[in-house]
C-alpha cells in the first residue's frame, strides 16, 4: 500500500528548537530537542510472539528524536528471515511518529503511528498501526497497557489460503484487504538496591487468517495470545534481559506459517513456540 514519507520529513523539518535567554544573561535550559537511541544483539527478533528471522540472532537499533511539546519521530530497523516472508524482504524498516503526555505526575498517554517498511521486498508489504498506551507508575511499579489497530489494508489481507499456496505464490484471493486489532499489557517492577527489573508482557491478536500478498501477515492465525516473562540487568548504558516468550499457536498452525517464515519446511521446530531469548542493548 502507498503512504506518504513526506509526511515522515515534515515531521522532522517543522519541530522548532527553542532559546531562552532572561535579562541578557545566557540561562542553561532542556534542551528542545532531545535525540535518543538504542543498538542490540537479541537471540530470536519475536514479533508479538512469533519469529522473524527463523528462530535465529537478530541486529536492531532505534533513533528517536522528541521535541519538549511532546512530539516524538522515529526509526527502529532490523534484519528478518529473508525468504517467503515480506516479499523476500531481509529488513524491516519502521517508520514511528506520535505525541506523548502526561496525564498527572506518575501517568502519561502516548498515541501515534508506526509505518512497517520491508526494503527491498516486493510491492504491497507496507502497512500502517496506529496506536495509544497509557503507562502508570506506583512506586517501584510500572504498568502498561496498550492498544493498536491496523485499518484495512491489502499488505494484510488474506490473499492466500494457505501456506503452501503463499510460498508457491499462488492467490486463493488477489486484492482482499483486511484489519488488525491487538491489545497488550505490560508489568515492570524494579528490585530494589538492585540494577534488575523484573517484567511481563500478555497481548491479544484479531485478525486476518492467513497471510498478506507477499506473506506479510500481523496475525497469520486470525486470534491468538502471547506472553513473556523476564527480567533486565542495567549496568550504565548497557541492559542484559533474559525472558520466556510463548503463544497459544498450536504445533499445526505453525506447521502452516512454516513454508513463508522459515527456511526449514522439512517440519521441524516452531517459530511460535515458547522458547528463552537474550539480548544485550545500549543505549545512547
Amino acid at each position: 500500500m502507498t503512504f506518504s514519507k513526506s509526511l515522515i520529513a515534515v515531521a522532522f523539518i517543522t519541530i522548532p528548537a527553542i532559546a531562552q535567554a532572561q535579562s541578557g544573561e545566557s540561562v542553561a535550559a532542556t534542551p528542545a530537542i532531545v535525540v535518543s537511541g538504542s543498538a542490540g544483539l537479541v537471540s530470536d527478533y519475536r514479533f508479538r510472539g512469533v519469529s522473524q528471522s527463523d528462530r535465529e540472532m537478530a541486529v536492531q537499533a532505534g533513533l528517536t528524536v522528541t521535541h519538549d511539546s511532546g512530539l516524538y519521530v522515529g526509526t527502529w530497523g532490523s534484519n528478518l528471515a529473508g525468504w517467503g516472508t515480506f516479499g523476500g524482504a531481509n529488513m524491516e524498516l519502521d517508520l514511528i511518529g506520535g505525541y506523548k503526555a502526561k496525564l498527572a505526575d506518575n501517568a502519561t498517554i502516548d498515541v501515534g503511528l508506526t509505518w512497517y517498511m520491508y526494503p527491498g521486498g516486493a510491492d504491497k508489504t507496507d502497512f500502517a498501526e496506529p496506536y495509544a498506551k497509557l503507562t502508570g507508575t506506583a512506586g517501584p511499579a510500572t504498568l502498561t497497557a496498550g492498544a493498536a489497530y491496523a485499518p484495512k489494508q491489502q499488505a494484510i489481507g488474506k490473499w492466500y489460503a494457505t501456506g503452501s499456496d503463499a510460498a508457491a505464490g499462488v492467490y486463493t484471493s488477489p486484492g482482499d484487504k483486511d484489519d488488525n486489532l491487538y491489545l497488550w499489557g505490560d508489568g515492570a517492577v524494579a528490585v530494589v538496591g538492585t540494577p534488575i527489573t523484573a517484567k511481563a508482557h500478555v497481548g491479544h491478536s484479531w485478525g486476518q487468517n492467513g497471510l498478506g500478498p507477499n506473506a506479510t501477515a500481523v496475525a497469520p492465525t486470525g486470534e491468538y495470545w502471547d506472553w513473556s516473562l523476564g527480567a533486565d540487568a542495567t549496568w550504565r548504558n548497557l541492559t542484559f534481559n533474559v525472558s520466556y516468550v510463548d503463544t497459544d499457536i498450536s504445533t499445526s498452525e505453525s506447521r502452516y506459517l512454516r513454508p513463508s517464515f522459515s527456511k526449514g519446511q522439512d517440519g521441524t521446530g516452531s517459530i511460535a513456540g515458547g522458547t528463552v531469548l537474550v539480548s544485550l542493548t545500549a543505549a545512547f
